[in-house]
Parts: structure tokens; C-alpha cells; sequence
């Protein structure tokens, strides 16, 4: 896939960040999402490629747009010439990761987009997933199956540090009671979140970020756009579906997920040609948020490839028209 998309796919979580904006802290979670959704399907037409949804709106949902199996891009929406043709890309969607987040205002609200050539994103079904993520040093020592103790001595080891100096990320829900007691009885130090894992996962694949792992369960589309960060970070993602009844383990099949396998980020993210790209809604660890301002719009944002490797942190100042804008550090 052309690298070259990575910077259209900027503009779209950009512009899905800034719509979502307007919003923050109203505490109406469903406006936000809306407005997250329609800014990116908008946005997601103007850029030249063939575009498939494979991860969105919710695997069950019947959502207006954005909803798997979607059509996008120029390709979907005007008659090419005779022998022109646009890259056929698979994309993985959340307009709004931490919708509760910026309905009232609290860090780490993001909008993202990950995407690849054709199948090479895996069709996760809308469960729950079993989650570890952790940065380079890591990604060959730990495992999903070993005890948290275990785990946790590990990836001191490999970061040259104590297992008290650590901090985890965990989601802040009942399910997790005994994980968390795990984790605070080695002496390592928890940072409690109420949504949004996956600024976390991505979080602790980055040095100096202060999250050394993200532990626990979560979604497994959000494990999906995930595994996309590691594959561009060097990081790593293990991960497995959460079974709950008999049809759960029949719509894995039928979409291709293997109930009880361990996955990998090459797993859920296969493609040989990755982007991921994210803009901060709120401020949190890796990105300031929305700021508007008399003469427009200021983002931060993450944009990564696995082919070249690359990691770009943009900083972007949309001028309104007719303005003049002045520079505000």
C-alpha cells in the first residue's frame, strides 16, 4: 500500500478529532459519536482509494455509516476512466475511541484509523478479548498464559528496572478484581482507567510514555487497531476472544477468528503495509487534544507505518478562511 496515504489518512482523524471537539465535556456521549462518525465517512470519500470497512460502527449495529462491509473512498463514489484504478485498502475505524471520555472532558480521548491492503486486517467480531500489550524490550518474554507475577518480573527484567517501578494499565471493571489484586500484590503500580485501552496499548510501546503494559480484557476490534500500532511501534499484542456462549464461538468462525487461539499483532494485523493514524480529542498521555482558538484549530496527532518504518508526530494548525493565523506555542 502507498505510504503516501498515510497523510490522507491524517486529514480524516483529524477532521473526526475536530468534530468531535465541539462537543467535549456536554456530557451527551451519542452526540459526540455522531459527530465523530459523520466528519470521518465525510472525510473518508475524498481520499483515492478502494476502500472496504472491516472493523467500525459495531459488528451487530445497524449504523447508517461507517458499518463493516462499507464501500469508501473516491473509488465508491465517482466513475474512473478506463484503466485507472485506486489501491484496494481494508480499514479499521473508531471515530471516537473514549466516547464517555470526552462527553466529560477526561484524558485520552482519540479518534483513529488503521488501515491496510486487502485482508490484511483480521474481521474481529464485536467480543471481548483477553489483552497484553507491551513495548519491544518485552514482546519475546511474556506470555498471555503465564501468571501475572511471572509477567510482570519479566518485563522488569527486560527493562532493567524493579517490578515496583512499573505501572499497568488496566480497565476499571468489576471483571478485573482479581487481576488487579495480582498485580498490586508484586509490588507494581496500577493506573485504573474508565474507557479507552487502546490509547494505553499504544502508550506502552512508547519509551518514556510511563506505562510499561496494559493488562486485562477489552474489545476485540480495539485489539484489532491495536495490533496495528505494534506492528508500526515494534511492540507487541497478545491476545484471545473471550468465549461467552455456544453463538459466540459460531460467529467467530464465521468470520474467521479461531476461538481459543492466542493472536499476535502479525495475526490480527497481517498486512506488509500498515498505517495507523490518530488524533488526540482530549489531552492525554502521547497527545494534546482539540484546542480552538479565534483563528482556527490546533491538532496533535500520531501517524505510523510498518513499511517504510515510520513514526511522525504532527502538529497541525487548521487556518480558518479569510483569516490570519497567529502562531501560538
Amino acid at each position: 500500500m502507498d505510504s503516501d496515504l498515510s497523510l490522507e489518512f491524517l486529514r480524516v482523524v483529524e477532521q473526526a478529532a475536530i468534530a468531535c471537539a465541539h462537543t467535549m465535556g456536554q456530557g451527551d456521549g451519542r452526540k459526540s459519536d455522531e459527530a465523530a462518525v459523520e466528519a470521518m465517512r465525510t472525510c473518508l470519500d475524498t481520499v483515492p482509494i478502494d476502500g472496504t470497512i472491516v472493523i467500525g460502527e459495531g459488528e451487530r449495529d445497524e449504523a447508517p455509516m461507517l458499518y463493516i462491509g462499507e464501500k469508501v473512498g473516491l473509488a465508491a463514489r465517482q466513475k474512473l476512466p478506463f484503466g485507472i484504478e485506486f489501491p484496494s485498502v481494508d480499514i479499521a475505524v473508531d471515530p471516537l475511541e473514549g466516547t464517555n471520555l470526552c462527553a466529560i472532558g477526561a484524558p485520552n480521548a482519540i479518534a483513529v484509523l488503521a488501515a491496510s491492503s486487502k485482508g490484511g486486517l483480521l474481521h474481529a467480531p464485536d467480543l471481548y478479548m483477553e489483552k497484553l500489550v507491551v513495548g519491544p524490550s518485552a514482546k519475546h518474554a511474556v506470555s498471555l498464559d503465564a501468571p501475572v507475577a511471572e509477567n510482570l518480573r519479566t518485563l522488569a527484567r527486560c527493562l532493567e528496572r524493579e517490578v515496583a517501578d512499573l505501572v499497568v494499565v488496566v480497565l476499571d471493571r468489576p471483571r478485573h478484581r482479581q487481576l488487579i489484586e495480582d498485580i498490586r500484590a508484586t509490588g507494581a503500580r496500577i493506573r485504573l482507567i474508565s474507557d479507552g485501552d487502546l490509547s494505553a496499548g499504544i502508550a506502552a510501546a512508547v519509551v518514556g510514555s510511563g506505562v510499561h503494559a496494559v493488562m486485562g480484557t477489552g474489545g476485540a476490534p480495539e485489539g484489532v487497531l491495536t495490533a496495528a500500532a505494534m506492528r508500526c511501534l515494534n511492540g507487541e499484542i497478545f491476545a484471545r476472544l473471550v468465549i461467552g456462549k455456544p453463538e459466540d464461538e459460531a460467529r467467530c468462525r464465521a468470520m474467521g477468528a479461531e476461538p481459543g487461539r492466542i493472536y499476535t499483532s502479525k495475526d490480527l494485523a497481517s498486512g506488509k503495509g500498515i498505517i495507523f493514524a490518530a488524533t488526540g480529542v482530549t489531552d492525554g498521555t502521547l497527545m494534546r487534544g482539540v484546542r480552538f482558538f479565534g483563528d482556527g484549530t490546533r491538532t496533535n496527532s500520531l501517524v505510523m507505518q510498518s513499511d517504510p518504518p515510520r513514526v511522525r508526530f504532527i502538529d497541525t494548525i487548521h487556518v480558518e478562511q479569510s483569516r490570519m493565523v497567529r502562531v501560538r506555542f
